[in-house]
């Protein structure tokens, strides 16, 4: 079963999984705050984008580093990997782009303007 193949794996190993599965835990939850806590849709936007590329990939290299220890290919791993790394900024631009185009507004402060020489 699986606790008995992951008891099987090196310590180091273990604790570099671990880390990584904490690590994308810790991100995915960020990334769920930040959703909850922002104003707008443009600053709602950012922080899940961000977030879940990190936390999904942490979970995701540990899936691999795994996969690769109990010598399968881990090639579905690897293209999930690839495809949320692809697709999560293209999708926020994407997002983006038809909000502004759509002329959302935004909450956000607008900085001063800069004196111009």
């Amino acid at each position: 079963m699986l606790t008995d193949t992951l008891l099987q794996l090196p310590a180091w190993l273990q604790w570099a999984v671990a880390l990584l599965l904490v690590l994308g835990a810790f991100f995915l939850l960020v990334g769920a705050f930040g959703l909850l806590r922002f104003n707008d849709f443009f600053m709602r936007l950012h922080a899940p984008t961000k977030a879940s590329t990190l936390g999904v990939g942490g979970v995701l290299v540990a899936s691999l580093l795994v996969s690769w220890a109990q010598a399968q290919a881990g090639l579905q791993v690897l293209l999930i990997t690839l495809f949320v790394f692809v697709t999560a900024p293209v999708s926020a631009n994407l997002l983006s782009l038809a909000a502004l185009h759509l002329r959302l507004p935004s909450r956000a402060p607008v900085p001063p303007e800069l004196p111009r020489d």
